[in-house]
């Protein structure tokens, strides 16, 4: 019985999940669609209809192609289907705007099963953990509300790219540190904005290639090195034959945005920025001629950005540096000890740093910090209740991307579920694990009265807990109030 306890969940769960969670996914199909939709589906006519020297210089849309190679790759492979589906979904001019119900069931179509990677990853991850941990796992990371609002109601594929992530993870946690890494290399050829956890990579990577001799270390990293480079050079090379990498560049980096995405991610920045109009208010009140910027901290499109009335400018270089050294106690502690259990929680870590002081943050990348952090979430009660707490603020900090009515209770319901999911889950897999912990220590003392006062210890923690998931919800109600607040400041002038 004890070793049947060790047995992985079966993956017949696993896949219950995923379908169920695909059923979910297909009701959402009518529901709102962001302008990410027609950007998605232009890259689809760009890429079918243009030859790959033109793809990044190409302005026939104001949505140009601002994603790596592979991303555009997997666009032109999609599009083949596409034009299957509906040519006019591929035509590059009649094709714009273009929202007919062919269009909006393929493209919808592609993100749940852009997922599987996703659902891959979560089987990878938990086929040798216990099976209590392993199905709460698929709970946080398949039936993740941020992921249902972003990709399958706003529209991305968040779920793929992040099921390569996890991917990568799961050969770290391992001791497979070269599958691991080419896995994050081919990620970032997808999408450079993961390129936040590259120096956690680095130094993780560096230091466990040297982990032995000399000789054995410079093969491992020279093998590494191998792979990483001839990833970038599978992406990047056709672009580099065409002369094209300097427009590549210029698209994947336009620094030109402002400071802070259209929708504010709550991270440093929103605080500077109202710091700045508050001071100048009170600076103007009093006398002082206060210049106030005619410019938007926000943006989609490039143009001016980042003015400051009395706060000094920030620039990119700015908000790199700043990236750089809150990282640096997560790379000071890869370096010196690289465990990989704790690869998870340092990759966690690092997409946080970047959310927090990174620049032109989108909101959605709080999705790059969360959706890892499940897997530390089932290791203690403590990494549970800063999981529990972050990611209800995360997933509230998205609701904006939702505006229209129809869909309120939607990502309402949603928010509240995973709430729910989480509170029971939480409480039973720690305190299921302390009761265990206990039947065990009584059964080798043979004490009955030991029993009782552990009984009523449990009770008492039992309490604790529900008191202090309480007070994380009124924790989650005062960053509500205080969005509110924030929202109101944003739009006074």
């Amino acid at each position: 019985m004890a070793k049947a306890a060790l047995l992985p969940p079966p993956v017949s769960g696993l896949l219950w999940h995923a379908a169920a969670a695909a059923c979910l996914k297909l009701l959402l199909i009518p529901s709102y669609r962001s302008t990410d939709f027609e950007v998605h589906r232009h890259w689809l006519a760009l890429t079918h209809s243009l030859p790959i020297s033109r793809w990044y210089s190409d302005e026939t849309s104001p949505w140009t192609l601002d994603y790596p190679p592979f991303f555009a790759f997997f666009e032109l492979l999609l599009s083949h289907a596409a034009r299957a589906a509906d040519p006019v979904i591929v035509h590059l001019h009649r094709g714009l705007g273009y929202g007919s119900g062919s269009v909006v069931l393929f493209q919808r179509a592609t993100v749940v099963a852009a997922d599987s990677c996703l659902v891959y990853a979560a089987h990878r991850l938990t086929r040798r953990w216990e099976p209590g941990k392993g199905r709460l796992i698929w709970v946080l990371v398949i039936w993740s509300p941020m992921l249902l609002i972003v990709d399958h109601v706003h529209f991305q594929y968040n779920g793929f790219l992040l099921g390569i992530l996890l991917l990568s993870i799961s050969y770290l946690s391992e001791g497979k540190d070269l599958a691991g890494g080419c896995l994050f290399a081919i990620l970032l050829c997808f999408k450079h904005l993961f390129a936040v956890a590259a120096p956690v990579y680095f130094v993780y990577l560096l230091r466990r290639c040297f982990r032995g001799t000399f000789a054995r270390g410079f093969g491992r990293l020279s093998a590494l090195g191998v792979a990483v480079i001839a990833t970038f050079a599978a992406a990047y090379g056709p672009f580099i034959y065409h002369g094209q990498m300097q427009q590549v560049i210029r698209r994947m980096f336009p620094f030109g945005r402002g400071l802070c995405h259209a929708y504010w991610a709550p991270n440093f920045w929103v605080f500077y920025i109202v710091m700045d109009k508050v001071l100048s208010f009170v600076l103007r009140r009093l006398g002082f001629d206060i210049q106030m910027p005619t410019a938007s901290f926000t943006g989609g499109l490039v143009g001016n950005s980042s003015p400051f009335a009395v706060l000094p400018q920030i620039t990119p270089l700015t908000t790199f540096i700043m990236v750089l050294l809150a990282l640096s106690p997560c790379l000071i502690k890869a370096w010196r000890n690289p465990q990989p259990k704790d690869a998870a929680r340092w990759i966690a870590y690092s997409y946080t740093s970047g959310f927090l002081f990174g620049w032109h943050v989108h909101e959605k990348a709080s999705l790059h910090f969360v959706i890892p952090l499940a897997l530390t979430a089932v290791q203690s009660p403590g990494d549970a209740k800063h999981y529990f707490w972050l990611s209800i603020v995360s997933c509230y900090s998205l609701f904006p991307l939702l505006f229209e009515a129809q869909e309120y209770p939607i990502k309402v319901l949603l928010l509240l579920l995973h709430c729910v999911a989480m509170f029971l889950s939480f409480s039973a897999l720690f305190d299921g694990s302390a009761r265990a912990k206990a039947t065990a220590s009584e059964s080798r003392k043979g004490d009955g009265s030991g029993r009782e006062e552990k009984l009523g210890s449990d009770q008492g923690r039992r309490v604790y807990h529900w008191l202090d998931h309480k007070v994380l919800f009124v924790r989650y109600f005062t960053c509500r109030v205080m969005g509110s607040v924030l929202a109101s400041l944003h739009s006074w002038q």
